[in-house]
């Protein structure tokens, strides 16, 4: 009788233990992404209600290309803003790469989004390649101000919107498929 009451118990907890899609997700990219890791995942999706209704990978992956890309918005808009007020033409023309790198992101993100939540199978691999050019704008940005050996005023933003993308990215790229290594050839 004990026997069959720990049995039950274990089949009954079973349902109560599974995981959903989000943890699963955030688990796997903190794995690979342990800088970043599995708070920062599971907090950023959670300050989206979409990412509760997501059932796979493939919505998480939109709905964070979407977070990314408000960010990339936001970060857009405080350039422009910062721009205006800017009386050194050497650090306007600094904020000028940073504004086009980040509008071009937020095109790229718009774009992966659009391709995750309402594309064929076969778009995850233009989708990633989106969101792999996106990721590139706040280095780029960084860079222009590193070049000139200024201070960005940009490093938070940067640093935010690479994690997000990070993020975006690493979901979406665990959609595809890993490359097929060829078959070794066996001599008889």
């Amino acid at each position: 009788m004990k026997l069959v009451s720990s049995v039950l118990f274990v089949l009954l907890s079973l349902p109560m233990c599974r995981s959903s899609p989000l943890q699963d997700t955030c688990r796997s990219f903190a794995a690979g992404h342990p800088s970043i890791g599995y708070d920062y995942c599971i907090r950023i999706f959670q300050a989206d209600k979409a990412s509760a209704e997501a059932t796979d990978a493939r919505g998480l992956a939109a709905i964070a290309a979407r977070i990314a890309e408000a960010k990339a918005n936001a970060t857009a808009a405080r350039i422009e803003a910062m721009s205006a007020l800017e009386r050194d033409a050497r650090r306007r023309d600094r904020l000028s790469v940073c504004a086009e790198v980040y509008s071009d992101a937020v095109d790229q993100l718009d774009q992966a989004e659009e391709e995750l939540a309402h594309g064929t199978e076969g778009v995850i691999d233009d989708a990633v390649t989106q969101l792999s050019a996106a990721l590139d704008a706040p280095e780029t940005c960084e860079d222009a101000f590193g070049e000139a050996d200024d201070t960005s005023p940009l490093a938070a933003e940067d640093a935010e919107f690479k994690n997000l993308a990070t993020v975006a990215l690493a979901v979406a790229a665990s959609l595809t498929p890993p490359p097929s290594m060829p078959r070794p050839k066996i001599s008889d």
